[in-house]
């Protein structure tokens, strides 16, 4: 969700190959090139080093193999499904062909109530039904506990201060006007404002869970650390028909979010930050349009 230029996740993967190169003993670097060491070891101690830590969390015991593979398919079966249900059924051209358009005050509102509510119902309901009959599985062992959220706070405040600028550049493109808000007449009242706010916070808490809870943790025990890598995949490709920026941006946001939230194994930092952009982009995308009872921003 996080807007961001392109070359910022070019360099990103660029830094990535030099902490990767690191680890190999190049021996002292030339003076010049200290500063790109010096962030290049920054970054696998924020990355590399933490799969790691991830990987020495999780307890591989070669007789559960069986029952882990199992847990892999039920888990990636239920991801697809869930995509694929809110594709072809949670959309708003879906809702206009269940509910054609009547010329009511709130006809478009409810459009996104239908969405949010596919969102809600396929990245949360549908998962925590599955856990509840998987043999030894509990929901609130999916990151969903807001235990040791207050300590880790202080990390997603810091990366909100790094998105901000970049957000605040974005918001000055045509595209980015043009995609912000989703709902079009949001500028119309409070109420519409406030409501849409309410549904767009809503289907972020359940993407969370699917995303940095569901998916991470079910696929935790056979794949460790690199559950993030297969996560990061979907979660890149559900931005199809964002500005490319944006969804170039995903790539880097869903590797810091889902290493986070397999560290902390809560979901609650990245909800926060997705509402805490998320709102900040709609507000920022509304800047200049009629104000309340005028007419729609774009």
């Amino acid at each position: 969700m996080v807007a961001i230029l392109v070359p910022t996740a070019i360099v990103s993967a660029a830094l990535i190959a030099i902490a990767l190169l690191t680890r190999v003993r190049w021996g002292e670097p030339a003076p010049a090139l200290r500063p790109v060491f010096a962030v290049a070891r920054l970054l696998r101690r924020i990355s590399i080093d933490q799969w790691r830590a991830i990987d020495a969390e999780t307890v591989r015991d070669p007789g559960e193999a069986g029952s882990a593979s199992l847990q892999v398919l039920v888990v990636l079966v239920t991801v697809a499904a869930s995509l694929t249900l809110q594709e072809y059924l949670g959309g708003r051209d879906h809702y206009a062909n269940v509910f054609p358009p009547d010329g009511s005050y709130y006809w478009e509102l409810r459009g996104y109530i239908w969405w949010s509510g596919w969102r809600v119902f396929g990245y949360m309901i549908l998962p925590m039904i599955v856990i509840a009959c998987l043999p030894g599985q509990r929901i609130r062992d999916y990151h969903i506990s807001p235990r040791g959220f207050v300590t880790h706070l202080w990390i997603y405040i810091a990366l909100f201060a790094a998105v901000s600028p970049l957000v605040l550049y974005a918001s000055t493109t045509y595209s980015f006007r043009q995609t912000y808000p989703f709902y079009r007449i949001a500028n119309r009242s409070f109420a519409d404002l406030a409501m849409w706010e309410g549904l767009y916070a809503a289907q972020f808490l359940a993407l969370e869970f699917f995303f940095r809870g569901f998916l991470l943790h079910g696929l935790r025990r056979a794949l460790g650390s690199n559950a993030i890598f297969v996560m990061l995949v979907p979660y890149c490709m559900i931005h199809y028909g964002k500005p490319m920026a944006e969804t170039f941006g995903a790539i880097g946001a869903s590797l810091i979010l889902g290493t986070l939230a397999m560290r902390t194994r809560s979901i609650w930092g990245g909800v926060l930050i997705h509402v805490g952009v998320a709102t900040t982009m709609d507000v920022l995308a509304l800047r200049g349009c009629p104000p309340f009872g005028g007419a729609a921003c774009h």
